[in-house]
């Protein structure tokens, strides 16, 4: 036998909030109640036997045939669910009537309350309990008994279900017994707002006095009572059946007979698959593609009408297939929502405080999700970078860039390691052999000669020295080679700078400036940037200016700037009004960008009712590929609508384009202008070094001539 543990909380005025726990062991259930660190155990059947000595014969009035039947309601209906038993008085019959039933089918925890004594503690113990309410995770649903038998209490248990917040767990399944009075008042109570399953167990208005403690015949007559009376009445809150709004139903009735009764048939009623014209209330911030509307300044929460957009196409799907109507308006400051001390503005704020259910697309984060439900509906897009597409390196460098500066560097110091090795070796050869030494300024041609595949006379007649010369030319052959192959490659085909792909390499160029749309900071954006851990994306969102899509595009195509914007947007643009009729733009979008949010969605206030049939809606429609086959297509009707209404941009320059494949390049002056470069370099050097040598020469003979003729210095110096 499966051992399965029930806890059980007792809160009474006497018993302040005590731990009950029970151990089911076969069919026998123990329940242990601490009062004043007094344990006393019985069996289920000694406690309502127990508890009605105390109460009189109300109890046995309650418990006999009432009780049963709720036991049989919490088997058959609230089976496998946490249940939470909520009562007026401090000794509930209805409790221990449940308990009684644990053994022949809960399988989670029970927590019984009693809903007076919760408000006479103090607000920290309050929250404290309130919040334990829904502890169990092991359970698959949640379930609420209410004893309304005591009418005088009714206010008070409304009240407490309205501070454990039942109205976030719209598919708790709740049990409410009591008369037939007010049945309405408690179905459409505030509290029960959201509560898709509620039935009401509605008792006859029967005089609830206490009869004789030990007649015999009360069974009888308290039975042929309640059937001339009309038994038991089974109510069901609907949530949308009267013209879309609430209102409460009978579904069932059952009358109390001798022998038991199946009561699973009392709840086959079948729930609203629809909303039944019920009226959605939307709020919306304009973000194309996902939504579009024309925002009116002087109405600025006013009913808009939205145009072909994802949302419009998702809404309208929705509304067909679940039958409800929706109207929708403009969030008056056109913002998603930040938090203030707790509180949220903008869509945010509308869906905390209810006056809105459900809002158009927005992203989720930690903050975000205590307030609201978010159902996700497309994936994010990337916050990118856009500059001007990579210009054209100067052609006069073309012979340099086939090597970088530090391979230039290494062959630079290989020469003239290599000259000052060979003059030692030379040296060396001649001190012991007495042979003919090299000049420095020889070995150092020589090693020149070589690297620029020039032939070289009279080689090293050293063994030494001839090794030396064939490493070198080996080493010059692969340089060479290299050197000529990539020149040719960077003279046909022009070399571009390198593009912004990342936000790193935004933040480390100079004399560079950036700006974003100031509606991308109204939200999760704002939160990403600012609280960004990594210095460089601090230094971009502190230098980052706030400038329109159009005036931030003029200044990238002046040079030195980028915007810094979502990718859907930029890219309508750009195809709409900078790219020509061969697809050729002069911007680049780089395609490493950040993800601030998982997804976008929709929001909806917290314990929507209805929030479990979008969800389902929204999966399939992502599951079929319809939502990106959507995105898609509304990207490209807007840009062909675009391009129909307005001609290109003239000041668009679209000289920065690629060559066709295809092409032969015909290499002009353009291409070789280096090469003259360098040779009006060299002899411009040489004019220099043949002025320095003439001087030189000169000032070397006028001192051999002095030394010479010392006879004439006196005249020379006169």
């Amino acid at each position: 036998m499966v051992l399965l543990e029930f806890r059980v909380m007792i809160m009474t005025a006497v018993i302040s909030a005590s731990p009950v726990a029970t151990h089911e062991i076969g069919n026998a259930v123990e329940v242990g109640v601490d009062v004043g660190g007094l344990v006393e155990h019985m069996n289920v059947g000694q406690a309502v036997e127990h508890v009605g000595v105390d109460t009189g014969g109300s109890v046995e009035h309650m418990g006999v045939d009432v009780g049963v039947m709720v036991g049989q309601v919490v088997e058959h209906y609230l089976a496998r669910c946490h249940l939470v038993v909520i009562t007026s008085t401090p000794q509930p019959p209805l409790a221990f009537t449940v308990l009684r039933r644990l053994s022949e089918g809960m399988e989670a925890g029970v927590v019984v309350v009693e809903a007076g004594s919760v408000f006479s503690q103090d607000q920290l113990v309050q929250d404290h309990l309130l919040q334990g309410l829904w502890s169990d995770i092991r359970a698959t649903c949640r379930g609420l008994v209410l004893d309304l038998t005591d009418t005088n209490n009714t206010t008070t248990i409304l009240r407490f279900l309205e501070g454990a917040a039942l109205w976030k767990k719209a598919e708790a399944r709740v049990v409410v017994v009591g008369g037939r009075v007010g049945v309405k008042d408690v179905l459409l109570h505030h509290s029960l707002r959201n509560t898709v399953h509620v039935h009401y167990l509605a008792l006859h208005d029967l005089p609830l006095h206490d009869p004789p403690r030990h007649s015999s015949n009360f069974r009888k007559i308290f039975r042929e009572e309640i059937t001339e009376s009309g038994g038991v009445w089974v109510y069901r809150r609907c949530m949308y059946c009267n013209n879309g709004e609430a209102d409460a139903r009978v579904i069932n009735h059952w009358v109390l007979t001798p022998t038991l009764q199946d009561t699973s048939h009392l709840f086959l009623a079948d729930e609203e698959t629809t909303l039944m014209g019920h009226k959605l209330r939307v709020v919306a911030v304009n973000n194309f593609p996902y939504i579009d509307f024309e925002f009116n300044v002087s109405d600025p929460g006013g009913i808009i009408t939205i145009k072909d957009s994802i949302d419009k196409r998702l809404i309208n799907t929705f509304a067909a297939a679940l039958n409800f109507t929706y109207e929708i308006r403009s969030e008056p400051e056109q913002q998603w929502g930040l938090q203030v001390n707790g509180a949220f503005t903008g869509m945010m704020g509308q869906l905390q405080r209810e006056e809105t259910d459900l809002c158009s697309k927005a992203g989720p984060s930690p903050e975000r999700l205590k307030v609201i439900e978010f159902l996700r509906g497309y994936p994010s897009e990337q916050m990118t970078v856009i500059s001007l597409k990579p210009s054209l390196l100067p052609e006069n460098l073309s012979f340099i860039r086939p090597f970088t500066g530090e391979l230039w560097l290494a062959v630079l110091v290989s020469v003239v390691v290599w000259g000052v090795i060979l003059w030692l070796l030379q040296r060396a050869w001649r001190w012991v052999t007495g042979g003919n030494g090299v000049k420095f300024s020889t070995a150092f041609m020589y090693c020149w000669a070589a690297l620029v595949v020039q032939s070289v006379p009279d080689p090293p007649v050293s063994d030494s020295g001839r090794v030396l010369v064939i490493s070198w030319l080996v080493f010059c052959l692969v340089i060479t080679t290299g050197y000529s192959s990539s020149l040719i490659a960077h003279i046909t085909i022009q070399g571009k700078t390198k593009p912004i792909e990342t936000f790193e390499d935004l933040g480390k160029l100079s004399n560079w400036k950036w700006g974003t749309e100031p509606w991308q900071f109204n939200g999760i954006s704002l939160e990403y940037f600012s609280n960004h851990s990594n210095p460089i994306m601090q230094h971009i969102y502190k230098n980052m200016e706030r400038v329109s899509m159009r005036e931030a595009l003029k200044k990238t195509l002046q040079g030195h700037y980028s915007l810094i914007t979502g990718t859907n947007n930029i890219m309508i643009t750009i195809a709409s009004y900078y790219t020509d009729s061969h697809g050729n733009t002069p911007f680049f979008i780089s395609k490493k960008g950040v993800t601030p949010m998982a997804a976008y969605g929709w929001g909806f206030r917290k314990g929507a009712p209805f929030y479990a049939r979008f969800h389902q809606l929204m999966s399939r429609l992502e599951d079929a590929g319809i939502i990106k086959y959507w995105t898609e297509d509304v990207i490209a009707r807007r840009v062909r609508k675009n391009r129909a209404a307005a001609a290109l941009n003239p000041q668009v320059n679209l000289e920065n384009t690629h060559m066709g494949e295809s092409e032969v390049v015909v290499l002009g002056m353009q291409h070789m202008q280096g090469a003259f470069y360098l040779l009006f370099l060299g002899c411009f050097f040489a004019i220099l070094i043949l002025l320095w040598e003439n001087l030189t020469q000169r000032l070397l003979l006028t001192l051999v001539s002095l030394i010479a003729l010392p006879d004439l210095r006196p005249r020379i110096m006169f």
